[in-house]
């Protein structure tokens, strides 16, 4: 199953970017510009695990006129958005949903919504972000989240930025990723991240958080830890 979920990441870290590039546009609000790259991140084998993991992650991060693609939102996901508004953006999104090898979920993808706003708090940036996915097995169900992530630190070189986000699931997804129970706040996840220009083509970015689970998902049988951590290292190209 593993090496199932490998192929699948290196097939999406070949394909989506591919699209995306047709385009060529200016990021918003910052200058980490296009990148494209690999990392690896260590996680619970699923969220609420006891062991932790280690997988290879793509590192995508691409704005366009309409295209974009991105890992840097918590998610692999990539779609067509637009700006409606100087700083707020709207659009769909297609995005990669891991399994659960422990109930025999498989990973898959969902179809969604999302509204983003860029904006500023004082001199630093912010960005909060809501998206609606839904599952496209259908038996799965919707996700609903809310981010936000303000920058803390910023130089030549090096930016860093701490993040927050609260994601919310229904009856189907809780009942099919944790065997049993009911929709509602599922997790709460808050950490730091940064990138580091190397050189101007080559940018390493690194981020740690951590995840507690709520409700039904902190209660399920299958629910070793309630609080998990993440934390992730990669280098990208930046074009």
């Amino acid at each position: 199953m593993h090496t199932l979920r490998m192929k699948r990441w290196i097939a999406v870290l070949v394909l989506l970017p591919a699209v995306a590039l047709a385009q060529q546009d200016s990021p918003p609000q910052d200058d980490l510009g296009t990148l494209l790259g690999i990392g690896v991140r260590s996680r619970p084998d699923y969220d609420g695990a006891s062991k932790q993991e280690v997988e290879p992650i793509p590192v995508i991060r691409y704005y366009g006129q309409t295209l974009f693609a991105r890992t840097t939102q918590g998610i692999l996901e990539g779609g067509a958005r637009r700006e409606f508004l100087p700083g707020f953006a709207a659009g769909v999104q297609l995005a990669y949903e891991d399994g659960n090898d422990r109930t025999d979920l498989d990973a898959g993808a969902s179809f969604g919504l999302h509204a983003e706003l860029d904006t500023k708090i004082g001199p630093a940036p912010l960005n909060v972000l809501g998206r609606v996915r839904y599952h496209l097995d259908q038996d799965t169900g919707i996700h609903y989240d809310l981010r936000a992530g303000v920058g803390v630190y910023a130089s030549t070189a090096l930016k860093a930025w701490v993040f927050g986000q609260a994601t919310w699931a229904t009856d189907d997804w809780i009942r099919a990723y944790y065997t049993a129970g009911d929709g509602g706040l599922m997790f709460t996840q808050f950490g730091v991240e940064g990138a580091y220009a190397i050189s101007r083509h080559w940018v390493a970015l690194a981020s740690m958080s951590l995840r507690r689970l709520h409700g039904d998902a902190a209660s399920s049988p299958i629910t070793e830890e309630t609080l998990n951590h993440y934390a992730s290292a990669g280098v990208a190209y930046r074009f």
